[in-house]
């Protein structure tokens, strides 16, 4: 009988994390060209990727810009828009209501599909990508998050902690127009040391919903320097995942350094189209 190929090469499995007002089906339709990339730059790969969905449904008030028709009911019972988290503005800093929610259904998801290679995330999921990046660094990274600092910041995630979860490092992580979350109380994700996984950024010059100081203050918050470490790429476009070739080659460049990196022993260990008004990312 002959071998079958894909039971000799070797895995390569991507976390993928929708924006807000997105859903795991719906991220995979707008990343799908960047993925057929990936297989197709990944021959001795066998790449999958897993699409989950955020935990909090969103209704049409959360939606920037939705006008629902007269039937209420009906249009609330036909959107599939979902979050990881939704910000509070009642607070100073904003809160981010639910994350304790969004970070434990993707623990879930690394448990049941992992272990993953690395993440791709778009606006809030980029920005929850690297909250996820950091967390498993355990104590070779991810700051104070990773020594369950309690106050002012936030406390290290329960569904995180080495009882619940068992996953290694991430090998990398691609963040699409993503940002830091905001204030003192999320700080521990960020500092003491800097996320200290491979990061990917990819922003869009015309980006209106994400403004460019909040994407700079995440690049600030990865170790080294990643404009001059080539980390950062920059596309002629707005809110959106960019689909055309040379976007698409600096992703699997970068991917493929992070994947030969590991492969060979040498990774860290722990101590054009705008988007419809479902696939903006505003109150976060």
């Amino acid at each position: 009988m002959a071998p079958n190929p894909s039971a000799t090469r070797k895995p390569l499995k991507l976390l993928m994390l929708h924006g807000y007002t997105q859903s795991g089906p719906l991220f995979h339709a707008k990343s799908r060209a960047l993925i057929k990339h990936i297989q197709k730059a990944f021959p001795h790969h066998e790449v999958a990727a897993i699409y989950p969905t955020g935990p909090r449904r969103l209704n049409p008030s959360d939606i920037p810009g939705y006008e629902p028709s007269t039937d209420t009911h009906e249009q609330a019972d036909a959107i599939e828009a979902y979050g990881w988290w939704q910000r509070s503005n009642t607070a100073d800093p904003p809160l981010y209501q639910g994350l304790d929610d969004g970070l434990a259904a993707v623990a879930h998801v690394l448990a049941d599909e992992g272990p993953f290679d690395g993440v791709i995330g778009f606006s809030q999921g980029a920005a929850l990508a690297a909250m996820v990046a950091a967390l498993l660094e355990g104590e070779g990274g991810g700051s104070g998050a990773g020594a369950g600092t309690a106050a002012p910041g936030v406390p290290f995630p329960s569904s995180f902690s080495p009882a619940a979860l068992l996953h290694p490092p991430l090998k990398f992580a691609l963040c699409y127009s993503g940002f830091r979350a905001p204030g003192a109380r999320y700080r521990a994700f960020y500092e003491d040391p800097p996320i200290q996984t491979p990061v990917l950024h990819v922003l869009g010059s015309l980006d209106a919903v994400v403004e460019e100081a909040r994407s700079r203050s995440l690049i600030d918050a990865c170790v080294g320097d990643p404009e001059k470490d080539g980390r950062v790429v920059w596309h002629p476009g707005g809110h959106f995942l960019p689909s055309q070739r040379p976007y698409l080659d600096a992703a699997v460049r970068f991917i493929r350094e992070q994947v030969e990196r590991g492969d060979s022993g040498n990774d860290f260990k722990p101590k054009n189209e705008e988007e419809d008004v479902r696939d903006m990312d505003v109150p976060f």
